[in-house]
């Protein structure tokens, strides 16, 4: 049997290619890559998501707001996007505060943004560890989706908390879902639907079910080049 390398390239989605190695993340008890979110950040977008009003923002870019310092430069970087043209935007908050290093920190959670009511929410499913960068990010996304600089920063809700030190990233993507979904039920964002949601969300088989979704787009792949 041929050995495979770590860095080999087993999919290419949208902007996004995966690795070997991403694949091995996701069959092991480890903490998610940038990539893998990026992955099902863009499989969402394409699928369940896909409306103009919803947009959910890379990693990169969401790291990229948070730690520039000239407000201009992000704009230009963000331009593309239309950040203020959509009625809910999600962010992933990463704690990487080593603008150096790639792809490092230890925590992920989630940042959304309702334009209709002016509203930013946090979800981090490990007490309040990602508070302060979510506020950071805050921040430096108010201007640019057209948000006074005198509203409050957002609000901490409450959110499902994980049992071990590294699966936040699965409650992230998955309450990136939930949210995507209850916005395309409840475009008037009353809320309800999504603090209920949040009460039933089920992480358990997110390992699984993007594992499963990677393999079925290879093949689909393979089935095309055949």
């Amino acid at each position: 049997m041929a050995r495979t390398h770590p860095d080999e390239k087993i999919l290419s989605y949208n902007d996004v290619v995966l690795r070997r190695s991403d694949l091995d993340i996701l069959n092991g008890p480890y903490f998610l890559n940038d990539r893998i979110v990026e992955f099902y950040f863009s499989y969402l977008s394409s699928t369940c998501c896909s409306s103009e009003e919803v947009l959910l923002v890379s990693p990169s870019i969401s790291f990229w707001i948070s730690n520039c310092p000239m407000l201009e430069d992000v704009k230009d970087v963000v331009a593309p996007l239309r950040l203020q043209d959509r009625k809910l935007i999600i962010f992933p908050v990463n704690n990487n505060e080593d603008v150096t290093v790639a792809e490092g920190g230890s925590h992920w959670s989630l940042l959304s943004y309702y334009k209709t009511c002016n509203l930013f929410e946090h979800y981090d499913s490990f007490g309040s560890l990602n508070k302060r960068h979510a506020m950071k990010l805050c921040k430096g996304i108010k201007g640019l989706v057209g948000a006074p600089e005198t509203m409050s920063n957002c609000r901490e809700c409450n959110t499902p908390q994980q049992m071990n030190g590294y699966d936040c990233g699965l409650y992230m993507l998955a309450i990136a879902e939930l949210l995507c979904s209850c916005h395309l039920q409840e475009p008037n964002d009353s809320g309800q639907c999504r603090f209920e949601a949040l009460e039933l969300l089920e992480v358990g088989q997110m390992r699984r079910r993007i594992l499963k979704i990677i393999e079925d787009l290879m093949d689909q792949v393979e089935k095309e080049s055949a």
